[in-house]
């Protein structure tokens, strides 16, 4: 039986070890924190949403970053500071700007591959994770917006994606909560909302049954691979461990750009931030306030979920600030004023804000499938669509170990 080790513990991670698992691997998993999915995976934005499957390789997002440049609460922010680092992404970014139009397509046919498994998934080993499957609503507040929008809608049709353009009235018939004026949206019936970290963590559990090991609280040390196999070198507590793996597959989010190197690879991420607050419905008119249709507004490049009963998760924006994860008030507030203008019903008396970092490559594509050595894989760098993506990219990243390993002898046993 072929040994692999996963490092990462995040919705990549956890889905490429239950796609292999389920596949007769015998499947390491390697978080250093103590629970699957606490960071990116644990309070992003919600929607599994194939009709956000835009890229942002464009002429008018580039000139929107740099006008926003020195506004502190604008949708995308760039820190003017230089590194090699930011510069290079962004080089490559702008030469990813010719295959925006295929690339949108090519993610929106990934995102609407993925529901099928995810869902099936989650029946199979019955995992609550406040499903909502009443479609998304795409808002607009003008001509402008509204007509980029349906561009747009021609690249997802020809990814597979029908979504329907709607008239104001339509839209608050659809979502009657929605308070405000607008000039037009777009309504997405077939996508998705959920909770990605109690997906996450039910999956865990499943893959657990199926014969997972999972190492949480492991901080890798070392790593290296050669022709022939891959080992990992970890403190857990007051101890180190290694061990010898067939292959180690990276899913370490931003990460994984520092742990590509030590095997030989260039796998060029950027961490870009990302904020969100829950919000918390206490009161019974709070809840019949919040909207139970997820709502994405393009001009403030925001999202919503109901997650359950008593949360409204608000999620957005983009930060290039480096790896840097604190909590700055001025990118929260937006969040909390979006919500009082568009559900001026619901309390924001009690809102829980969190930041996390997308772990994003310039052409907004994942990397998934083998490094440079047969022994190295990854499924990463999927940045704001992880949780749209990851059962379908560890499907694929499933399909690339599986071919490759197949004629591999077993690797030697655990050194230690």
């Amino acid at each position: 039986m072929q040994r692999i080790a996963i490092i990462g513990g995040g919705i990549t991670g956890i889905t490429s070890a239950y796609a292999l698992a389920k596949r007769g691997f015998e499947v390491t998993v390697f978080e250093k924190h103590r629970y699957a999915a606490m960071e990116t995976s644990f309070a992003n934005g919600g929607q599994l949403s194939a009709s956000n499957a835009e890229v942002w390789n464009h002429w008018p997002t580039v000139l929107k970053g740099l006008r926003w440049m020195l506004k502190s609460d604008a949708p995308l922010l760039v820190n003017p500071r230089p590194s090699w680092h930011k510069l290079s992404w962004f080089a490559e970014f702008i030469a990813a700007i010719p295959r925006y139009a295929d690339n949108t397509t090519e993610t929106t046919r990934l995102a609407i591959a993925a529901r099928e498994h995810l869902f099936q998934w989650a029946k199979d080993e019955q995992i609550d994770f406040d499903l909502k499957q009443q479609g998304i609503l795409h808002i607009y507040r003008d001509k402008a917006g509204f007509d980029h929008a349906t561009r747009v809608s021609q690249l997802l049709a020809k990814g597979g994606l029908e979504r329907r353009s709607v008239t104001p009235d339509e839209m608050r018939a659809i979502e009657p909560t929605l308070a405000g004026s607008y000039y037009g949206g777009f309504y997405t019936e077939s996508d998705a909302t959920g909770d990605i970290h109690k997906y996450t963590n039910g999956l865990a559990q499943a893959a657990a049954k199926r014969g997972v090991q999972l190492n949480y609280g492991h901080h890798i040390d070392d790593i290296g691979a050669d022709e022939h196999g891959a080992w990992v070198s970890a403190k857990v507590d007051n101890s180190s461990m290694s061990q010898r793996f067939d292959s180690v597959v990276v899913c370490a989010g931003t990460g994984s750009r520092a742990i590509a190197a030590k095997l030989g690879d260039r796998v060029n991420i950027y961490p870009v931030k990302g904020y969100s607050i829950t919000v918390q419905l206490d009161d019974e008119a709070s809840q019949q306030a919040a909207p139970t249709v997820s709502l994405l507004d393009d001009e403030t490049k925001l999202v919503t979920s109901r997650l359950g009963l008593n949360r409204f998760r608000v999620a957005g924006t983009a930060e290039f600030n480096g790896a840097n994860r604190d909590i700055r008030n001025d990118r929260i507030q937006p969040l909390v004023r979006w919500v009082e203008e568009c559900f001026p019903g619901v309390s924001t008396q009690r809102v829980v804000p969190w930041a996390g970092l997308r772990p994003m490559l310039p052409n907004m594509l994942p990397k998934v499938g083998p490094g440079r050595l047969p022994t190295v894989f990854y499924n990463t760098g999927h940045g704001h669509l992880g949780w749209t993506l990851s059962a379908i990219t560890a499907e694929m990243l499933a399909d690339a170990v599986e071919e490759k390993n197949i004629l591999r002898e077993p690797a030697p046993q655990p050194l230690s």
